[in-house]
Order: C-alpha cells, then structure tokens, then sequence
C-alpha cells in the first residue's frame, strides 16, 4: 500500500452525534474517537471542564456521566451516547449554586481555579455514592483530584462544609 492510499484509508469522517448534556440534548458533528473533553471545550464552548495530563489522573477534567465520576479526556464522544453528561455549568439549578460550589466559595477553595470544577464535580460524585463521608472516605475519593496551588486544607474544609450542609437540607 502507498504511502498515499495508506493515509487515506486512515482518514475518519466526522459524523452526527447528539448527548445529552447539562440536561439539553446538544447535536455536535465530529469524529468518532475525539475525546469528550475536546469536543465540550472546543465544539459546545462548555470550558469549565479543563485539560490537565489528558491521562486521567490529575481529575481536572473532571464530569459527572449518570452520576459517576469520569475523566472527560479518556472518554471518547462514541462512549457517552445516549448517557447523561454534567459539566461545571450545569451544575447550579434555577440561579441557586449546587451547596458543593457555596461551600468552595465560603471557605474559599481556590487559588488559581484550574482545578476546582473538577474537585467540586468530584466531591458531587462522592455525595451520590456516600451521603455522609467518614474524613478518611473524602481524602480517599478526592486522591485522584491534583491541586497545583496545594489549596487542599481549603478544599477539604469546602468538602466537609458541603456535606454539613447537605446533611442539613436532607
């Protein structure tokens, strides 16, 4: 085969896929294996979601697939079809922010940002699958979550506060 021919048959046309994101299908044309990551970034303009290692293990592309905890730059667009993706954007409801964002901004868990939709997105996670968090539980869980600032008392003080708050609204 020439080189030629051989690049050719490598080429993948971009095709249709509607998901379901934030709670609004959303039609985007794009190739089949493109991350999830590029496609919300640079496809639905939804940049909350960030690019950190693009290996899944800094969580700061972190997003909620039906629930879970997934690393948008390891899922591929073909991969979430017909599955309920949340970003950062979607996760304030009817102009009130999620208690998990109140927490961050109360304790203030932030420095340079990059990483908090994906620690807040991460710690969501973490109430679906524990209501009520031993602190062991939350360090545990939020391990795969990287902070370059080193804000971790910050934010596991956010943590702590968000499941203070939701115990209390439950």
């Amino acid at each position: 085969m020439s080189q030629i021919s051989a690049e050719v048959t490598s080429f993948v046309t971009p095709q249709s896929y509607e998901l379901l994101i934030n709670g609004q299908r959303r039609s985007v044309r794009t190739e089949p294996g493109r991350s999830l990551l590029e496609v919300l970034r640079e496809d639905l303009d939804l940049t909350g979601t960030k690019y950190g290692c693009g290996e899944g293990q800094c969580g700061a592309c972190t997003v909620l697939v039906n629930g879970q905890r997934a690393h948008a730059c390891k899922l591929t667009v073909q991969e979430v079809i017909g599955q309920s993706i949340l970003t950062i954007e979607g996760l304030a409801a009817d102009g009130q922010l999620h208690p998990v964002q109140e927490a961050f901004l109360a304790e203030q868990a932030f420095q340079c940002g990059y990483c908090t939709a994906g620690m807040i997105l991460s710690a969501v996670a973490l109430f679906h699958q524990r209501p009520n968090p031993t602190e062991a539980e939350i360090v545990q869980w939020m391990n795969g979550n990287v902070c370059r600032c080193c804000g971790y008392p910050r934010i596991l003080r956010a943590i702590r506060r968000a499941a203070e708050m939701l115990r209390k609204s439950s």
